[in-house]
């Protein structure tokens, strides 16, 4: 059986201009109860990251134990296809709920032993790792429930609107977490990292009646038709598009973001500490703008032509980034980039689920967290690069490269630079039919899908 959903009349489709950045938000208190709950929650988790890497180091004053640390913690990103199943299966607020427990669960065990002088750089990981079990497979339960509050229309405004979520607390959390350290210590500021996932917890409930079941089977997951559910993902050319953008860009550019901006601030530039955060909050400021002028925009046309004409300047501000020495034009840069990486972040998410049935969202958004899960793998890789080459020419290579494959990309699957979301509707109920085939069990002989006899 699949339940469809059903969202309230009330709620317009957001129309150009400022006034509509908060389209989604406006009259529908499911949404905002997620937003509040999303703003909570990656709270949590950017001010938890920082202190529980700052105690490894301390720890350990090694970095490359930090960044076993970070690849453990990033580990769970593998399993976003198991994750995208079960919000296909499962009530997605349950779910989320049982993460929100789960993480909050995990920091405050962290948090107990931090406070009694118990936590050892192996409970550090271990925490990091269980931290990143709440966070990683819930993805696509948090991210595909969002179509199910707002709707199709309001689809790209409700993703901005979360965009704007995560920037702020990345803008945020960090600088906070870092002042709760020296002001209150490490264990304080544990415990409140748990109080606002706490927090995200409770703003869930309001919503536990929703996030239906939409692709309810019997077969279990591991089996053959479950692999042929991600094959019917992947049927969709534009679904395929975006999926290669993505992982084009976890494996060219976020790892020298998180990895090489000290050797930028430090090596090229000579700045400081605080110069380095100031180039944080560049980016933060730029991709704040970008989210909110995308919730501007509301329904708007060349939703595909945003997302592939901003993520390949977004690579070529990278490359322009990696060959500056002057700080000021680095910050600028640094802001150019921000604001482009806002129409990759934002409209990956939601030509994902524009372009796939609602009946296989978890798995799309699943296949993405797969995706993003090659970063720890491609940071190393880069790492050993930029002690070859330089960080400056190996991110000038992997801006350059990440722009070009954009603009084969346009020449390949022309049909993305216009699709609106509008102009390509899928036929559900074939889709529905072939997953109720899917759930057959095969055939012995030729696997055809045949009942066996």
């Amino acid at each position: 059986m699949v339940y469809s959903f059903v969202v309230p009349s009330s709620i317009s489709p957001a129309r150009p201009g400022l006034g509509a950045a908060l389209a989604s938000l406006r009259g529908n208190r499911r949404f905002q109860f997620l937003w509040l709950s999303n703003l909570f929650f990656f709270g949590g988790v950017w001010t938890q990251t920082l202190v529980l890497g700052w105690l490894a180091f301390e720890l350990t004053h090694s970095e490359f134990l930090v960044a076993v640390y970070t690849a453990v913690r990033l580990c769970p990103l593998l399993l976003g296809p198991f994750g995208g199943v079960l919000a296909d299966r499962h009530n997605r607020v349950r779910l989320l709920l049982i993460a929100c427990s789960w993480a909050a669960t995990a920091v405050a065990v962290v948090a107990v032993l931090a406070s009694w002088g118990l936590a050892s750089y192996p409970v550090i990981v271990l925490g990091g790792l269980a931290i990143g079990l709440s966070q990683s497979p819930s993805q696509p339960a948090r991210a595909s429930l969002v179509l199910e509050l707002v709707g199709r229309e309001n689809l790209s405004n409700a993703n901005a609107l979360n965009a704007l979520a995560l920037n702020t607390t990345q803008v945020i959390g960090p600088a906070l977490g870092g002042v709760m350290i020296a002001g209150v210590g490490a264990p304080a500021a544990l415990w409140i990292s748990t109080g606002w996932y706490v927090l995200s917890l409770l703003l869930l409930i309001p919503l536990r009646r929703a996030g239906h079941i939409v692709d309810r089977h019997t077969s279990p997951p591991g089996t053959v038709p479950l692999l042929r559910g991600f094959a019917l993902v992947l049927h969709n050319p534009l679904t395929v598009a975006v999926l290669l953008v993505t992982l084009a860009a976890n494996v060219l550019i976020w790892p020298i973001y998180q990895s090489f901006m000290p050797v930028f601030a430090g090596e090229q530039l000579g700045l400081d500490a605080a110069g380095l955060g100031a180039l944080l909050t560049c980016a933060g400021i730029g991709g704040l703008i970008g989210s909110l002028v995308i919730a501007g925009l509301g329904d708007f046309r060349f939703k595909g032509g945003l997302f592939v004409i901003g993520t390949g300047v977004w690579g070529l501000a990278w490359t322009a980034f990696a060959l500056s020495h002057s700080p000021a034009l680095s910050f600028l840069l640094m802001a150019v980039i921000g604001l482009c990486s806002a129409a990759f972040g934002v409209l990956q998410t939601t030509l994902l689920l524009m372009t796939s049935d609602r009946a296989v969202h978890g798995r799309a958004l699943g296949l993405q967290e797969l995706a993003i899960g090659i970063m720890p793998a491609s940071t190393l890789v880069l790492g050993l690069l930029a002690q070859q080459f330089g960080v400056s020419a190996t991110t000038a290579v992997c801006g350059s490269l990440l722009a070009l494959a954009l603009a084969l990309l346009a020449l390949r699957v022309p049909r993305i630079l216009r699709y609106d979301g509008r102009s390509e509707q899928i036929n559900e109920p074939a889709v529905q039919q072939t997953l109720t085939g899917l759930s057959q069990p095969l055939h012995p002989i030729d696997g055809t899908g045949a009942p066996q006899v």
